[in-house]
């Protein structure tokens, strides 16, 4: 299909990525995410394979921790976050294996991740897990954000064209706020709701109004 919509991670990630390395010291971490405006940042290899990921939640324990003596309960409770809060250097907070996602990966696969493991941004990598660039929750719905003319062609382009090539009387499409309205008769009335169900798979559609009917006495 020759589809201009993004439908897959590589299409909307950043490329331009700030990372770190396993030695990176916890201030320049805090002063990088501050500076470039993440939550998070990919922990890197020498040959850039992502080793791990450093976001504020593993921060959080040094501030948390810094001027109190906890308990021993806390100790023994807390064992992890309060190594993080003596650690000094990325390799120390990093959570690891970092959770990545390919560029290949749809954009519903990615929302999947980020939902099911309570991340907002996740690094891309390839095959060989070598960093390619970073997609965030902001760059997942910036699908939504596509023209309605935009959507409107993709759809009669893609689907339309393809499934009634030849309507009985015109198909009509509409798109407006992200509603496809579609309305016309066709011959082939079992491809009615295929065409309403890949109208809604479109990236950027909200909702689909499916008016089209079917021509002649076989559509009862």
């Amino acid at each position: 299909m020759g589809s201009s919509s993004p439908h897959r991670v590589s299409d909307v990630m950043t490329r331009a990525v700030v990372a770190v390395g396993r030695q990176t010291l916890f201030k320049d971490i805090v002063q990088r995410m501050e500076q470039w405006r993440v939550s998070a940042l990919p922990v890197l290899e020498g040959d850039g394979r992502v080793v791990g990921v450093v976001s504020e939640a593993d921060l959080l324990p040094k501030e948390e921790f810094r001027d109190s003596d906890p308990d021993r309960f806390t100790q023994l409770r807390r064992l992890s976050d309060l190594a993080k809060a003596g650690a000094v250097s990325a390799e120390e907070v990093m959570s690891t294996p970092a959770v990545t996602v390919h560029g290949d990966a749809t954009l519903a696969e990615a929302a999947r991740i980020m939902a099911s493991r309570r991340v907002k941004r996740l690094p891309v990598v390839d095959a060989e897990g070598v960093l390619e660039g970073v997609v965030s929750r902001g760059d997942l719905l910036k699908v939504f954000l596509r023209p309605d003319n935009d959507l409107a062609d993709e759809i009669r382009r893609d689907i339309v064209d393809v499934l009634f090539p030849v309507p009985v009387e015109p198909v009509h499409i509409v798109v407006s706020d992200g509603v496809a309205t579609l309305t016309g008769r066709v011959e082939d009335a079992a491809r009615i709701p295929l065409a309403a169900r890949l109208v809604r798979g479109v990236e950027g559609i909200v909702g689909v109004d499916c008016r089209l009917t079917a021509a002649g006495s076989a559509a009862g």
